[in-house]
């Protein structure tokens, strides 16, 4: 958007980098913003379920604490309303992970990349709806309802992260973190229309990130816009001595990559990513978003990674493995959720089996069952040693791809956004949802979802990989890709914004 036209349209549709520039110059009070942003949270809530918990007093509180600060100021998301995924720890904010068992739990400290955005100058709003622990592709698996996709309310946002990415996709924030253990930032960004994107393994802390499965999860960016997304992960990104799997160097200038030359850029075209059950719709978009790339310089040829072909069976022993280990914490004896019968009854065993049979749902129980017992006596070297191998064998594939490409271009998601419900009684085609997204996670490398177009009205997404600590690389592939394209300019009939932005 034009600097001297930002204030002409709704506060609430306004780039997180317009936002932060506004406030630092004195053009517009954060506490006008903030009001703005709870306003359209409050219009479009009813029909999103995007929040579980939103924070309108804090928020308003840090935003009058941000106006007395020294003038002239500058901090990188001065005022910039954001949404942070509810199973990323927010101090004296409750951080339930979609999940009765958390349901009154108030943590007592801020995760690593929260109090990243606080110091940057950036409000909270509000905690985002997910699959309970971050276990599912929909978001219908949270213990507090069903979020809904803006685009259309009767199908799924995509998962976990789906309240993230519909409350950025509603306007609702400009900005939202998300978690990824298998796609659950770019899946939902793919879904309803906005960026997301998976760091690298280790480029940003996960202290304070409720874990799902300890060796796959990272916290990531949702935007509107890639040079958002840039800004976010600019400010999140970085060494922290709480999380002994952060990286230790510096943070580029991620912003300062976004640009709209890509002469000489290298894509490669993974077949496999493009087989069965893949939506025609969909690889057709893709494909022509390549052709894109190439109108703009970039030079692009198909190619093969056959260890892809293994991914989903293999996430789906080690993920659940993982999960197995990180939620036996939840005993009903330190915190969480604790049954109401006595324990003279039948003892802490009895109490532990009582409160999980309680405070967990479905999927969550059924994926510690699968992850118990594949780490099970007997059965360890059959499935989670052999997936540990083909988790290598997915890895070779990527240093094999990066040493000839710099970028890998795929569909982000398979299909476009689903109905609510039409696959709850189907978990392997819940599940396929996300074999386009899982590969990244299994070897670490960084992906990013941008838009790329549009079928039957409901948005389709752009995947991007690139080699580890390459992230800048990615903001300048997407970022030339989204400024040659309109995709961006598109809003969901939600609300009826009436506005769109270019970023």
């Amino acid at each position: 958007m034009p600097r001297n036209s930002a204030q002409a349209v709704a506060p609430f549709s306004l780039a997180a980098s317009d936002i932060a520039e506004l406030v630092g110059s004195g053009g517009v009070s954060p506490v006008d913003l903030v009001e703005a942003h709870l306003g359209r949270v409050r219009d479009v809530e009813p029909q999103i379920g995007a929040m579980l918990t939103v924070v309108e007093e804090e928020a308003l509180a840090d935003a009058r604490d941000l106006m007395s600060t020294t003038p002239g100021c500058r901090r990188a998301l001065q005022g910039v309303p954001i949404a942070i995924k509810d199973n990323i720890c927010t101090r004296g904010i409750r951080t339930t992970c979609g999940s009765r068992i958390l349901e009154r739990f108030v943590p007592p400290y801020d995760a690593t990349v929260v109090q990243r955005l606080r110091d940057a100058g950036a409000i909270v709003i509000g905690k985002t709806n997910l699959d309970e622990f971050a276990m599912g592709s929909s978001t219908e698996n949270s213990a507090f309802g069903a979020t809904r996709n803006p685009w259309d309310t009767g199908r799924v946002p995509g998962g976990s992260s789906g309240g993230s990415a519909a409350a950025v996709a509603a306007l609702e924030t400009p900005l939202a973190l998300g978690s990824d253990t298998g796609g659950s930032i770019r899946q939902p960004a793919s879904l309803c229309g906005v960026v997301g994107l998976k760091p690298t393994y280790g480029l940003v802390s996960r202290y304070g990130l409720v874990a799902y499965a300890s060796s796959l999860d990272q916290i990531g960016p949702i935007a509107r816009n890639v040079r958002d997304a840039a800004l976010l992960l600019s400010v999140i990104a970085g060494p922290d001595p709480h999380d002994a799997t952060c990286a230790q160097s510096a943070v580029p200038d991620y912003v300062a990559s976004c640009g709209p030359d890509i002469r000489g850029l290298r894509v490669g075209v993974p077949r496999e990513y493009y087989a069965s059950g893949v939506d025609p719709r969909v690889a057709s978009a893709v494909r022509n978003a390549v052709q894109t790339m190439c109108s703009l310089g970039a030079v692009a040829e198909e190619c093969s990674m056959p260890a892809t072909a293994y991914c989903l069976a293999a996430y789906y022993i080690i993920a659940p493995s993982e999960a197995s280990s990180n939620l036996a914490r939840y005993d009903g004896i330190r915190y969480g959720h604790r049954s109401a019968r006595s324990v003279t009854a039948d003892g802490h065993v009895g109490l532990m089996e009582r409160t999980r049979a309680e405070g967990f749902g479905a999927e969550v129980i059924q994926r510690i069952m699968v992850g118990t017992y594949a780490l099970s006596a007997g059965y360890y070297d059959e499935y989670y040693g052999r997936a540990q191998q083909v988790r290598t064998l997915i890895g070779r594939d990527f240093q094999q791809a990066f040493s000839r490409y710099d970028v890998l271009v795929t569909p982000t998601s398979p299909v476009t956004a689903f109905r609510l419900g039409e696959r709850s009684d189907d978990p392997l085609a819940m599940k396929l949802a996300d074999v386009c997204t899982l590969p990244a996670n299994m070897a670490g490398v960084p992906g990013i979802s941008v838009p790329c177009g549009f079928a039957d009205g409901l948005p389709i997404g752009l995947q991007m990989m690139a080699a580890p600590f390459a992230e800048a690389t990615l903001f300048r592939a997407a970022y030339a890709y989204e400024q040659a394209t309109e995709w961006r300019l598109r809003r969901p009939p939600i609300g009826n914004p009436g506005v769109t932005e270019t970023g």
